[in-house]
Formats: structure tokens, sequence, C-alpha cells
């Protein structure tokens, strides 16, 4: 629909005629106005809902290998440490430290509590993205929840998508009126001041990795990146390889690309109705080619979300039926003609708590701003313990060769002896293999396999859970195994 977004009409409205009994024409479909988000907001939390749904899927699937009773990091011992550093009480100060609901529940089987919060979140996030409403309670317990799991998670929890979820999450919280569930809540417009955080949120996403960027690796001066990018990344997809082997000039092309995208459309947000909506629409077709160029986790999934805030409900209105379109235009109406109703006191409320929100946004995107502007930019950081306002960048730096990690096992009494059979375990997603085909997962990610490839240009000091993996492997540990494609040992004694 980008093309669409920049027509004098949206779709829907497009005035329609057709013949009548009396043969008089009549318009076929509400023409909504633009300026309201109702149908916005709809497309926003089934959007969010969705990606949360993504996110406690892998939890629950994950988290016991990474993090549970015999997980490589158990959650339950980082949780002890913090308690003895804050003076061995759970208190406010290991809140303060680590906010997780976990501190609250019985550490007695920790794999329960990680399963019931992973399991909860799925719950939650399925009723909204089915239903497509939400109130503040749901929203605020799903980014608890996923708060909860990021801040035990450790270093299987360190990716930049983790807080970049946290924040459109947070933000997605003051959509929602307080304790109704309805699609059109009649005392609860949407918000234009929380529409612009969303809109914020899209700028300082893209400005970030355009900068860091410009200010990294030379390639991308000299547009030479994207040469190297689809070969190296981090888990390449099926699609990775003939993207790989474009041809010079496309690379080019590609690279430039890039830059104008990152770093000039996100200053459209600011120019007005349509080329706010041409900067969405530009937003979300570049986050489609990266789904389709790789494995990339759900980040380019996330990354739309906030796009979508660049369209009003004259834009989206072709998602809907015409049921939706109807009382959007209801709606539309009543406030043209001044007979809506008169603001309640807990309207008064809200849009002090919507101004609240602004001012908060505001206040935390000083130390962002201030990154972004600095010559020593620093990408994916929180500048705040709840992770509000981040920065955000990606691949600031491209590996020109690909090297990889791989284990093998051998059951030779002698290890040394040139005749050894060294046998070779594949993961489930990471390159190994060069005659396997590439998986293609996105929006689904393996946290293993993607920590694999920064293990691969680091020393093992600087990825102790490498040598934790091999000493797990060594005792066949069903574990460790799980998160593996193949065990060439399985059936066998562990290998020496």
């Amino acid at each position: 629909y980008a093309f669409m977004s920049l027509l004098p009409l949206a779709p829907d409205c497009q005035v329609r005629k057709r013949r009548v009994d009396s043969g008089r024409t009549e318009a076929d479909c509400p023409r909504l106005r633009p300026g309201t988000f109702w149908l916005t907001r709809i497309v926003l939390l089934r959007s969010v809902s969705f990606i949360y749904f993504v996110a406690f899927s892998v939890a629950y699937n994950q988290n016991k290998q990474l993090i549970g009773e015999h997980g490589l990091m158990p959650c339950k011992s980082y949780l002890n440490s913090v308690k003895r550093y804050v003076g061995g009480k759970i208190g406010v100060a290991a809140l303060a430290y680590t906010p997780s609901v976990l501190w609250f529940l019985s550490w007695s089987d920790m794999d329960a509590n990680l399963d019931g919060v992973a399991l909860a979140g799925m719950a939650l996030s399925g009723f909204v993205l089915v239903t497509g409403t939400a109130n503040m309670l749901i929203m605020a317990a799903l980014w608890v929840l996923y708060h909860s799991l990021v801040n035990v998670g450790q270093l299987w929890y360190s990716f930049g998508w983790e807080s970049q979820l946290l924040e459109t999450g947070f933000l997605a919280i003051f959509l929602c009126p307080l304790w109704t569930l309805s699609q059109f809540p009649r005392r609860c417009p949407p918000s234009a001041i929380c529409i612009w955080t969303f809109r914020w949120l899209i700028v300082r996403i893209m400005l970030g990795a355009g900068l860091i960027k410009i200010r990294g690796d030379k390639c991308w001066r000299d547009l030479t990146c994207m040469d190297y990018h689809y070969e190296t990344q981090p888990v390449p997809n099926p699609i990775s390889y003939y993207l790989h082997r474009s041809p010079w000039w496309f690379h080019r092309f590609e690279t430039l690309s890039n830059h104008f995208i990152e770093l000039i459309a996100p200053f459209f947000t600011f120019m007005g109705r349509r080329m706010c909506a041409v900067n969405g629409a530009i937003q979300i077709l570049f986050q489609v080619v990266l789904i389709i160029s790789g494995n990339l986790s759900f980040l380019n999934w996330l990354t739309i979300v906030p796009s979508l805030s660049c369209f009003d409900d004259a834009s989206l209105g072709f998602l809907f039926g015409s049921g939706s379109r109807r009382a959007v235009l209801e709606i539309q109406n009543e406030e043209k003609s001044g007979r809506s109703d008169k603001p309640s006191k807990g309207m008064l409320i809200r849009r002090v708590v919507n101004i609240s929100l602004g001012v908060l946004i505001g206040c935390l995107s000083v130390p962002v701003v201030m990154n972004l502007l600095s010559s020593r930019q620093v990408m994916n950081t929180s500048f705040d313990p709840l992770r509000i306002v981040n920065t955000y960048g990606a691949f600031g730096s491209i590996t020109k060769e690909r090297t990889e990690v791989i284990f093998q096992g051998t059951l030779s009494a002698d290890p040394k002896d040139p005749e050894a059979v060294w046998e070779e375990y594949q993961f489930l997603c990471k390159p190994g293999d060069v005659y396997r085909r590439p998986c293609l997962i996105s929006p689904y990610h393996y946290r293993l396999d993607w920590l694999m490839w920064f293990a691969a240009f680091q020393t093992y000091e600087q990825s102790e859970f490498v040598i934790h993996i091999a000493g797990r492997l060594l005792s066949n540990d069903s574990t460790v195994l799980s998160l593996l494609q193949h065990n060439p040992f399985q059936g066998r004694d562990p290998p020496r």
C-alpha cells in the first residue's frame, strides 16, 4: 500500500457510485477524513501483540535450555547473585537492579515459572492479536512479563531488539483505555501525543542505524558493504545466496538506497501528513526487503510497528471492512458537528496522562539525542533502567569474510591421532555444513545460533559460554543437545 497511501483519497474512501431503484446514485462506502487514528490504533495494537506472541513463543521454547534449572546460564543463580549484591534481601534495591516478577515466585521450580510467564504472555498477546482490542492493564501486563524475562536472560537476551520491543510495548500501553475492551472506545480517542511518540521512535531507530554506519565501517562510505553483507550476516536464508551474487552496481545501489532511507527519509515525518505517509511506506517496504534478505529475528517485523503510526484512518481504511469504517465515520461526523460527549473527569485525567507521557519521552530522549549527535555514538544502549527510551543501530561494521565456530567430537582413544575420526555437530539454523540449505525462520529465531555468530570473531575468553557448551557436549547433555539439530553421538558413548 506504499502507493495507495499517496492518493488524494485513501482507496476505501474513493466514492463509488451505484444505481438504486429510483435511478439516483449513492456512495458505496464511507469517506473517512484524515487526522484521526482509530483504525491506526487497532493496527498498532495487533502488530505489537504479534511481535509479543513471537517473542514469548521463542521464550517458551528456549528458556529452559538457556536460563532454566539445568540451562547454560540458570537465572536462579543470577538472581541469587543479585540478591547477595544488594544485601541479601529481596526489596526495592533488588527490583531496581533487576526488575522481574520472578522475585515474587517460588524458586523451587524455576522452569515452571519461566514457562508460566511465557504462556501468560502468549495468551494475552494472542487475545489482542485476534480481537484487536486491549486495555492498559493487558498491555502493561505484557510489558512487565517480557521485562521479567529480559532482565534475567543475561547474555541470551542482550540483543538490541529486546529493548526495542520493550520501548514499543511501553508506548502501546498508552494507546488503550484503562478498563474498556472495545475497538472504538468513544471516551478514549487515540492520543496524537501517543501517535507522535511512535513516530519519534521510528525516526530514532532509522537515524541511529544510518549514523552508526556512516561513522563506522569505511565500506559504508565507499559503498561496498553490500558486497559482503549477505554472506557474512548472522543467519543467512536461501535468498541471501542469490542476493550475494547480484552484480556490483546493484550492491552500490543498495548501499546508496540504505543511506537515503535511514538518513534522509526519517525527516519526512515532520513535513506534513502526505510526506509522513511517504516515510511510513518507505520504511515498511525497506523492512520487508530486509525480512526477505535474511533471518534477522523479529527485528525488522518490530520496526514496521512504529512505521504504521505514520498513517491515519483515511490511509488505513482499506484494511478494514465497511462496518469499522462506518463506525469511524460516525465518530468523525459527531466531532465535526459538535455532537460528541463533553469531556468527562476521566477524559480530562487521560489528557493529563497523555501530556505526562509526552514530557517523559521528551526528557528521556535528551541523552539519546546527544548520543545521536556524538562522534562516539553508542548503539543499542539504554539510559534508564526500564528501557523506556533507547539508542538503536545495526551493522556499524561489516565483516569481510565468514568464519564459524564448529563443534566436533571423536570416540578415538587418542584425539591427537591423525587417523582419529572427528564428527561434526549441526545447529538448528547456524551455518555449518556447507552442503546444507540455509534455513528460513524469521520472525522466529534461535538465540544460541545468533550468539555463535558473535563468538566466531571473539576469543574464547570473551565467549565463555562456548567452553560451557563444549563441556556439556562431552557428557551428551540432553539440555544442550535439544538446541542442536544433529548429534553425531546419539545412541552411542559420549565423545572423549
